[in-house]
């Protein structure tokens, strides 16, 4: 991969938390859904809830497709990443624990929360793999996107 679109890449990964992902249903029509994410590089991982119809959609078949969108002031300063990717859960503690330790960071301290935050017996971790990753970026050209497989 190019070092240039890593770098993009990584920044917009960096610099953001909120991510769209579609999932497939039982009846194959797409489910999109926004969820929070952190990163370790470009390994990305969100957390739901066990019972959600993203796990239950994941476990049966886990290719999925996600957007991270910066929202931009002018057209042509528009940035993003769309990816298709496989979400793999995340069984081993110490990597669990490990994406939980990089929430922080994302998210710092939340003012009048008024909930516990789950622990890690209560949620779903996800490890979302890129396999092919589309970098936007309108500064370029009206909707110029790079392509990235990995």
């Amino acid at each position: 991969m190019d070092e240039a679109i890593r770098k993009t890449i990584q920044a917009i990964l960096d610099g953001q938390r909120i991510m769209s992902v579609a999932t497939l249903r039982p009846d194959g029509w797409p489910q999109a859904t926004t969820v929070g994410y952190v990163n370790d590089g470009l390994t990305l991982y969100f957390l739901c809830g066990p019972d959600s119809q993203k796990a239950a959609n994941l476990a049966r078949d886990n290719r999925m497709s996600l957007t991270i969108n910066p929202d931009a002031g002018q057209l042509m300063q528009i940035t993003g990443l769309s990816m298709a990717a496989h979400a793999e859960k995340v069984e081993d503690p110490d990597e669990a624990e490990k994406v939980l330790q990089l929430m922080p960071a994302k998210y710092p301290v939340q003012e009048g929360l008024a909930i516990a935050m789950p622990t890690r017996d209560q949620i779903c971790i996800f490890r979302v793999v890129p396999k092919v990753i589309s970098v936007l970026d309108y500064s370029k050209g009206f909707g110029h996107a790079d392509l990235v497989t990995l």
